[in-house]
């Protein structure tokens, strides 16, 4: 793939994302393309359908997820709960939350989220999330009964964004509910 339809691919994947988060996973592909500033003929070249480029996103947080996973595992032996804090804060800055409205929609469509098209996307992230869980459960800088899928939910249920007169009358909450959970995960289970 030539360098610049790499970006405009990846700049529909970023646009798709906040499109998502912002308007919910049934938004017109349009509304996509617009937001990108494409046009939705480009759209569909790059995404012949809605389910590639919701997968494309997902891909995309799953690698963003995996570097974050690498970035604590540089650290871990010298700092295992530094590395935690960091990996955490990681999460918590890519506002999984947001996404959860939007992307539920597909998940939705499996009987079996374990089934489910998205979920095998996914498992790389939980797998690189649980192994590296473990050698910070190792460190003894986490709980010994942290997994990948209760950092994931906890993350997104923390980053979930709020309507806006509860954003506007309560604006710290996610900051609070962030510390809040870091200070939990890293007590004795």
């Amino acid at each position: 793939m030539r360098a610049d339809a790499a970006r405009r691919r990846q700049n529909i994947i970023e646009h798709a994302k906040h499109v998502f988060a912002e308007r919910g996973g049934d938004v017109a592909l349009e509304a996509v393309a617009a937001a990108g500033g494409v046009g939705i003929a480009t759209l569909y070249r790059n995404f012949p359908s809605r389910e590639d480029l919701v997968r494309a996103v997902v891909q995309d947080m799953v690698e963003q997820i995996i570097g974050a996973v690498e970035r604590a595992r540089t650290g871990l032996d010298a700092d295992p709960s530094g590395a935690w804090k960091n990996l955490l804060s990681s999460l918590m800055s890519m506002k999984l939350g947001a996404l959860t409205d939007g992307l539920a929609l597909q998940a939705c469509a499996a009987r079996d989220l374990d089934s489910a098209p998205l979920a095998q996307v996914q498992q790389p992230a939980l797998d690189a999330l649980n192994n590296v869980l473990a050698e910070l459960i190792r460190h003894r800088a986490v709980r010994g009964n942290l997994t990948a899928l209760d950092v994931i939910v906890a993350v997104a249920t923390i980053t979930r964004p709020q309507v806006s007169p509860i954003r506007g009358a309560a604006p710290g909450v996610p900051e609070q509910l962030a510390e809040a959970y870091l200070h939990w995960s890293l007590g004795v289970s």
